[in-house]
C-alpha cells in the first residue's frame, strides 16, 4: 500500500491506477449490456453521454484514468460529429459506410477474447477456494446468493456508488465537518466488519449522515482491498445486490497477525 494511504484526509491526492482494473472497452460494453443495447446498432449519442459521466465521477473519485479512457472519448464524440454530418451526394451513390463499424469490430473483437481469458482463467480455480459460508442474521442468509455467485466489475461498483450518492441529501454535501478518517481507518475497519469469513452488503456501508468525503474514503477503501486481493466482491445475479466476503489471503494475514501477537505478548 502507498505512503499516501496512510493520509489524514483526501487533500492528498490518492489514487487508484484504473488500468488495474479495466479499460475503456469494458466500459463501453458495461453500458451496452446495462442500456440491453444491440452491439451492432449503438445509440453513439446515448452512449457518449454515459461514457462521459462516468469519466467525471472517475475524475471526482480521483481515479487515475489511463490515456486510452481519454482517447476513446474523443473517438466516441468524433463518430458522433460524423454520424451528424449530412450525407453528400457522392456519398448518396456509393454504399454509406456506417462510422460505428470500427468501433463495433474493435468491442467483438476485444469481448472474444476477454470471454476467452475469463474461460481459461476459471479453469485454474476449480476446486480452490472452496469454504463454507456464514450469515450473522436471517436477514442477511434470506438476501444471500442461491447459486453460485459472479465477480462484479469495476464499473458495476462504479455504478452501485452513483446510487449511493444519488441517495445522500445535498445538504450532506455541504457539510463542513470533517470526519478525520483516513482509506487506512476505514481499510482496518471494513476487514473488522468481514472478520472471520462473515459476508455484508455494499450498501450496508453506506448510511444515512455520511458526508461526502466518507463515502468516497468508503468507496476508495474498498477498491484498495479488492486491488490488494484481501475481499471479494460478487453478486447472485448481474446488476443485482452486491456482497462483501473476506478472501482466503486476508483470512491468513489475520492468522499471521494473531500469531505476532502471541509471540510478542
Amino acid at each position: 500500500m502507498q505512503s499516501n494511504l496512510f493520509a489524514d484526509s483526501l487533500e492528498n491526492a490518492y489514487r487508484v491506477q484504473i488500468e488495474e482494473f479495466e479499460g475503456p472497452l469494458d466500459l463501453l460494453l458495461h453500458l451496452i449490456k446495462k442500456n440491453e443495447l444491440d452491439i451492432y446498432n449503438i445509440p453513439i449519442a446515448s452512449i457518449t453521454k454515459q461514457y462521459l459521466e462516468y469519466l467525471d465521477l472517475m475524475k471526482e473519485l480521483n481515479l487515475d484514468i489511463a490515456g486510452e479512457f481519454l482517447v476513446m472519448a474523443a473517438t466516441l464524440l468524433q463518430i458522433k460529429s460524423r454520424m451528424l454530418l449530412p450525407v453528400t451526394p457522392e456519398e448518396e451513390d456509393a454504399e454509406p459506410e456506417d462510422p460505428r463499424a470500427e468501433l463495433v469490430r474493435r468491442l467483438l473483437e476485444y469481448q472474444r477474447y476477454r470471454d476467452a481469458s475469463y474461460q481459461l482463467t476459471s479453469r485454474n480455480l476449480l476446486g480452490r477456494e472452496v469454504f463454507a459460508r456464514k450469515f450473522d442474521s436471517d436477514e442477511i442468509s434470506e438476501n444471500a446468493p442461491k447459486e453460485e455467485p459472479i465477480d462484479v466489475e469495476l464499473f458495476e461498483l462504479i455504478d452501485a456508488f452513483r446510487r449511493v450518492l444519488g441517495r445522500v441529501s445535498v445538504e450532506t454535501f455541504h457539510s463542513v465537518i470533517t470526519d478525520g478518517i483516513s482509506i487506512a481507518d476505514r481499510i482496518s475497519q471494513v476487514l473488522t466488519l468481514l472478520h472471520g469469513g462473515k459476508t455484508i452488503s455494499f450498501d450496508s456501508l453506506f448510511h444515512d449522515g455520511m458526508t461526502r468525503d466518507l463515502l468516497v474514503v468508503t468507496f476508495l477503501s474498498i477498491l484498495e482491498l479488492c486491488k490488494l486481493k484481501l475481499i471479494k466482491i460478487t453478486q447472485a445475479e448481474s446488476l443485482g445486490s452486491i456482497w462483501l466476503t473476506s478472501s482466503a489471503q486476508s483470512e491468513y494475514l489475520e492468522e499471521e497477525l494473531e500469531q505476532e501477537e502471541i509471540l510478542v505478548g
